[in-house]
């Protein structure tokens, strides 16, 4: 299932979805129009009018674990990895070709162990995925703030509890 969405004042961002879980119900278009609002407000400083691509899948925990494992060196499940590819900075793209943002992979099995509905979670980790894919981190106690208020911000401008 793929979904995409074009944010106003930014380039198209289209949102390719892939749900390979069946454990949770997860709102594909709420989250697709999230994941693609988050990544044109912070295209739009750029101004940059090129289409965009994103990926965004849901998996189990077999799946995560394996991920965690293999690309971060991680053990066990963890609720969200996000794998930049181009990024607000990327070198000039050819005419008529996409930004290739990332992927953004989230576990609705670990996300659900989290104290707030597994919707709000959801789009948490979301916006946390998708601000991974823009060049944001959370490596230093600065990078954590700036982190946390744009994704405060993203969720009460784009997501409505």
């Amino acid at each position: 299932m793929s979904g995409s969405s074009s944010p106003a004042g930014a380039g198209r961002v289209l949102v390719d979805v892939d749900n390979r879980q069946q454990a949770h119900e997860v709102n594909i278009d709420h989250l697709t129009a999230l994941l693609a609002a988050t990544i044109g407000a912070q295209r739009r400083a750029t101004q940059d009018p090129a289409p965009a691509e994103v990926g965004l899948a849901f998996i189990d925990v077999d799946e995560m674990s394996q991920l965690n494992s293999q690309h971060m060196g991680g053990s066990g499940p963890t609720d969200v990895l996000a794998f930049p590819i181009d990024g607000l900075d990327a070198a000039p793209i050819p005419d008529g070709q996409p930004v290739m943002f990332g992927d953004i992979v989230v576990c609705p099995a670990v996300a659900e162990r989290a104290p707030q509905p597994l919707g709000d979670e959801l789009a948490l980790l979301v916006v946390h995925g998708a601000l991974h894919l823009v060049g944001h981190d959370h490596r230093e106690p600065d990078e954590t703030a700036v982190m946390k208020a744009l994704e405060i911000d993203m969720l009460k401008q784009f997501h409505q509890p």
